[in-house]
């Protein structure tokens, strides 16, 4: 149950480059699959009310469609991450197919907001060694978790129990900005807020938690 949620120590350790925890023992939220129209604005106003600096790992495609909402996330001083461009498996690409998914996100974010991007996450967290000296090679650094909640499985005692069970004081939790957890992606945010402060953790921004 706990490789669910939070990968094994012994996938830390072989991968050390990978970022799996937060490097200031702050807690860092991030957000995959955005932008949408659905569900990132109501994200980015809650954030607001509470103070709190995130982490969006965008999909090009995404980007690409909903350019404005894109532009929201970075003026309300927020991150961008790469996700990939049509969010593909990268492990199945070859080479060619590798750079097109991830470097035409990159292009596309410095091209539309001079914005450099530094992070990736790959699409449902797999990797392999010729994506990890790719990326390396590309100078993205890549950033996994130590705490998945499952809110795309929309089911608030899922995230609850994740939450619950493996908060840390230096958590990198991934939440999703997709249609998926629509309806419990506010409470799931403000459930995370209430643990983290109950607990005595902080919240960190991107940069300072990814040194």
């Amino acid at each position: 149950m706990k490789y669910l949620y939070n990968p094994p120590s012994l996938v830390k350790i072989i991968f050390p480059s990978i970022s799996w925890n937060t490097s200031n023992n702050k807690v860092l939220l991030t957000f995959d699959d955005g932008p949408n129209e659905e569900n990132t604005i109501k994200i980015l106003d809650e954030l607001e009310k509470k103070g709190i600096k995130a982490l969006f790992f965008c999909v090009g495609n995404n980007i690409n469609t909903r350019m404005e909402i894109t532009r929201q996330i970075l003026e309300r001083g927020h991150s961008i991450g790469n996700h990939t461009f049509f969010h593909k498996r990268i492990t199945k690409l070859n080479k060619e197919d590798l750079a097109g998914e991830v470097g035409a996100v990159t292009s596309l974010l410095k091209d539309q907001f001079n914005f450099a991007v530094r992070y990736f996450r790959p699409p449902y967290g797999k990797f392999n060694l010729k994506t990890l000296k790719y990326l390396a090679k590309n100078n993205l650094k890549i950033v996994m978790w130590s705490l998945l909640t499952y809110d795309y499985k929309n089911n608030l005692y899922i995230v609850k129990f994740a939450v619950g069970k493996y908060l840390e004081k230096n958590s990198i939790i991934v939440l999703h900005d997709n249609p998926k957890c629509r309806n419990i992606i506010i409470d799931s945010i403000q459930y995370i807020v209430n643990q983290v402060e109950e607990r005595g953790f902080q919240f960190g921004e991107p940069n300072e938690c990814l040194k």
